[in-house]
């Protein structure tokens, strides 16, 4: 299959950078249409234009030379959902207790509360969501009928419209959500997701690790993840029955960037916000065949070369509609990278917990990774790219994804309504390439919290010995220096305290 790249690239970080203000538009012009790409598990170290010398990336890396690099670019959290809810919500996913979600876990985010898609819906724009979610689906207390209307879930929260892969690719159910309902669904053959004690009497249900196929297609769970096993993969979490909806985990990038594609076609002609979630580069990888051996890093280096094609495909979609110098693209990630996290599929180093990998560091000079509070699990990639409103180059300004919904409420000239998006402040200059320091302080959430301050970096221990770096000498966090510095150490941890009970919003940006 031809990879050339059929671009709008916009890897999903920070669906920031948008056109000049709404308000200072009268001559006539349609708004900026705003795709966010978003990749999964992506390092800060995982793109060529971010020092990658064993994965390829032309297509992300023509991103970067056309827009603007972000070099202290930050995810809000350094796991998936708290992350994506601060994302679409403009709130810090530990004030609701937002943690990485089981299968068939309820919508953390409520119906009645302000979101991404809600600005843009506001501003007139067409919104949709193809690709990962794991925020969620259904109403607290009552069950998910995957049989029937799946909701509350993205049609609630403001997008038009919905593609989904409805937790993640190591977890049930492994079936394609479109709107409310389940792709290809057989009634004959219902889906069950559940407690295998909940199993309906007679359903079929896929082989758990007691009875796994003597081969399978792929690899196993390394770390027990075979409750079920889907297309030869073991994956977390019971399911049987909905066969004929079955995803094919080797086909999914091409899926949801048809998906993207037909999107883009169809609501070319009106100002659109696309959030394009992808599953690279999460366990379990499963990238193209086609993919296969184009990295020098096995799976996690081929999803991430399929990652760069679906980019390109983005970014060529809009260059074939004209919409490339009206259309703001944010790639970014969800969090920092993660190597063995939970399958045999040749990484040798378990989870974040060493730096390199054959070779590799993905979070390039930071430290730590996915699940860590240090920099490596929040300094992600982050590209703002947007011809007719970015000057290309790098950025040093320190930037965080919480801002998106502030900076575009205010680009777009929509209000937010009151008490919404509480951590999120108007970050647009930066974005933009207009203010080259960005914020003072970046909250960092993990197993714990932290407190960037400039060059300063707070890591609060409740049970354990509280850390201070200075990252203008020591970016790899290697010695603390809290012992050097108690009243910097005691400012700190006050702001952090502060920011924990009631937001940072007195201390803004610079």
């Amino acid at each position: 299959m031809n990879a050339t790249p059929v671009s709008t690239l916009l890897l999903l970080t920070l669906t920031a950078c948008a056109s000049a203000p709404v308000a200072e538009r009268d001559d006539g012009d349609r708004r900026p249409n705003v795709v966010i790409i978003y990749g999964d598990d992506v390092g800060f170290g995982d793109l060529g234009c971010y020092g990658a010398e064993k994965i390829p990336t032309p297509n992300l890396d023509r991103l970067a030379a056309e827009g603007l690099r972000f070099t202290d670019g930050h995810c809000a959290a350094g796991t998936c959902t708290p992350s994506r809810f601060a994302l679409l919500t403009g709130v810090h996913g530990f004030r609701s207790g937002v943690r990485v979600l089981p299968p068939n876990a309820r919508l953390t985010i409520p119906v009645d509360a302000w979101t991404l898609p809600d600005t843009f819906k506001a501003a007139g724009y067409r919104t949709g969501v193809v690709g990962k979610w794991h925020l969620g689906l259904g109403a607290e207390g009552e069950p998910v009928d995957w049989n029937g209307a799946v909701k509350p879930g993205p049609m609630e929260l403001g997008f038009d419209e919905s593609f989904l892969l409805p937790s993640t690719n190591d977890r049930v159910p492994c079936v394609y959500l479109e709107g409310h309902e389940v792709v290809g669904l057989d009634p004959e053959d219902p889906l069950f997701v559940g407690k295998l004690k909940d199993l309906p009497e007679g359903s079929t249900r896929y082989p758990d690790g007691k009875k796994q196929p003597e081969a399978m297609t792929y690899y196993p769970s390394s770390h027990g993840h075979n409750q079920s096993v889907i297309n030869g993969i073991g994956r977390i979490g019971y399911m049987a029955g909905g066969e004929s909806a079955l995803w094919d985990d080797e086909t999914m990038a091409d899926v949801f960037v048809e998906r993207a594609t037909r999107f883009i076609d169809e609501n070319a002609e009106e100002p659109f916000f696309l959030f394009f979630s992808s599953q690279d580069i999460h366990v379990p990888r499963t990238p193209h065949p086609r993919f296969h051996g184009k990295s020098e890093l096995g799976y996690r280096g081929d999803a991430m070369v399929q990652l760069d094609w679906a980019a390109g495909a983005v970014m060529a979609a809009l260059e074939a509609r004209g919409l490339t110098e009206d259309t703001i693209v944010i790639f970014s990630s969800d969090n920092g990278p993660v190597y063995d996290d939970g399958y045999v599929d040749g990484t040798t180093v378990l989870t974040s917990r060493e730096e390199v990998d054959r070779g590799h560091d993905g979070s390039g000079p930071y430290r730590g990774g996915k699940y860590q509070v240090y920099e490596g699990g929040t300094r992600v990639p982050l590209i703002v790219r947007w011809p007719r409103g970015i000057q290309p180059g790098v950025s040093n300004a320190l930037v965080t994804q919480v801002d998106l919904v502030a900076s575009f409420a205010s680009m777009l000239d929509v209000p937010l309504p009151e008490g919404e998006a509480m951590d999120s402040r108007d970050a647009m200059a930066a974005l933009l390439g207009r203010d080259p320091v960005g914020r003072q302080f970046v909250v960092e959430e993990a197993r714990g919290l932290a407190l960037r301050d400039g060059p300063w970096k707070f890591v609060q221990r409740p049970k354990g010995t509280d850390e201070l770096y200075d990252l203008s000498v020591d970016v790899g966090e290697a010695s603390s220096v809290a012992a050097e510095h108690p009243e910097r150490v005691e400012a700190m941890s006050a702001t952090l305290n502060e920011a924990r009970a009631v937001g940072l919003r007195p201390l803004g940006l610079r």
